[in-house]
């Protein structure tokens, strides 16, 4: 007879999920009501305006996908590209690689601007790219690098964009509440973002904001947007204001309890709190790191304080570390994917992880399991530099 599923309890400091508040694990335990009852239109409304402070915007449609962040990558894609549209995308990680082949799934053209692994967006890379395809119809990049822990200048990207009329998407899933977003400023054409990060959720919900020229653009295309379910169309029926909605489809009722209690906890901090306290534990955990010997792979202005990409000391199986972390200490750290495979660790401080306890945890583990496997690094040194870090 099969008994119930009890996991143990992890620290989850790797590139996402991150640990999910206790309050939101509390939200989302709340008695179950219709997904078209009044008060869950209230709640839905709720969300909405929450979601418009967190992505710092006025735009109407800023609502959540019933689907983790992959999806609202393509709920933005699939509205907005055609076949034979021409998008430029930014690929300087695992993620950029993706948006471009969402483009070829749905018969647009690529051009590719290919950044180092780990560094920024080359602003003078995009200009050439718009210079030399003035047919481009969209500019897509993303914010916060989560395969590399970079960070690019998305208010530079958007500027090109809109001096060339093109669109642009823009992946926030790493950066929403744990560093600057503005898409207002930015004057981004749509956006998506994933719950598990640094809003401190559990995964299955990708917020996404659309502008009203984005808008006006998936209203006016040639062809049926080729997917029933993201067609915004159709979500926005049921997403919509007032209390009359079209049925679209049953919504994550408790999924979305859990949200609106991580967005009232993210009001309650205020959002360049929750900025500041993912820089503040960034440097705590730089200084451990740098005080063991080890370095970043991202140059300091361009990293994220939420993803901290790690290198890994000469001679060690980072894979027999991680499992060691996890066995030893319940800790979990995040593998290097694509280019930097098995050359870095992925250390992630978001939403209710990025806290001192964690970070005193981590370095402190790291340092008894490298101990452990003669690692050569500087031993008995790392907690001081976290200390002095805070102090």
């Amino acid at each position: 007879m099969p008994s119930s599923f009890n996991p143990t309890v992890r620290t989850l400091m790797g590139p996402g999920p991150s640990d999910v508040n206790p309050r939101i694990l509390g939200a989302m335990a709340k008695p179950t009501i219709g997904h078209l009852d009044p008060e869950f239109i209230r709640l839905m409304d709720e969300i909405k305006g929450m979601l418009q402070y967190a992505y710092r915007t006025k735009n109407e449609l800023t609502i959540p996908v019933s689907a983790p962040g992959s999806a609202g990558m393509e709920t933005c894609f699939v509205n907005l590209v055609e076949a034979g549209d021409k998008v430029i995308v930014c690929e300087n990680g695992v993620f950029g690689g993706r948006m471009a082949d969402n483009v070829r799934r749905l018969g647009g053209v690529v051009v590719h601007v290919e950044q180092q692994w780990g560094r920024a967006v080359d602003l003078d890379a995009v200009a050439d790219a718009l210079k030399n395809n003035p047919d481009a119809k969209i500019v897509a990049f993303v914010h916060a690098e989560t395969s590399t822990g970079a960070r690019s200048d998305a208010k530079g990207i958007c500027d090109l964009a809109r001096q060339s009329d093109c669109l642009t998407i823009v992946d926030c899933v790493t950066s929403l509440a744990g560093c600057d977003v503005n898409l207002d400023d930015w004057q981004a054409d749509a956006a998506y973002s994933g719950t598990q990060k640094c809003l401190s959720c559990a995964p299955g919900l990708s917020p996404i904001s659309f502008s009203d020229k984005a808008l006006e653009v998936v209203k006016n295309r040639k062809t049926p947007v080729t997917s029933w379910f993201l067609d915004l169309n159709l979500v926005m029926g049921y997403w919509g204001e007032g209390q009359t909605r079209a049925y679209h489809h049953t919504a994550p009722v408790n999924a979305l309890y859990g949200l609106h209690e991580a967005l009232v906890v993210l009001q309650e901090e205020g959002l360049e709190a929750s900025w500041q306290r993912h820089t503040t534990n960034h440097m705590a955990l730089r200084a451990g790191i740098e005080a063991m010997g080890m370095s970043f792979v991202v140059p300091e202005d361009e990293r994220l304080a939420q993803l901290n990409t790690v290198t890994i000391p000469e001679g060690v199986n980072e894979a027999a570390v991680r499992k060691q972390l996890l066995q030893q200490f319940n800790l979990e750290i995040g593998a290097g994917l694509g280019a930097l495979a098995g050359k870095v660790w992925r250390i992630g401080l978001m939403g209710y992880a990025s806290n001192p306890k964690n970070v005193l945890l981590c370095v402190n583990a790291l340092e008894a399991v490298l101990s452990q496997y003669n690692a050569p690094i500087n031993k008995g040194v790392a907690t001081a530099a976290v200390q002095a870090s805070y102090s």
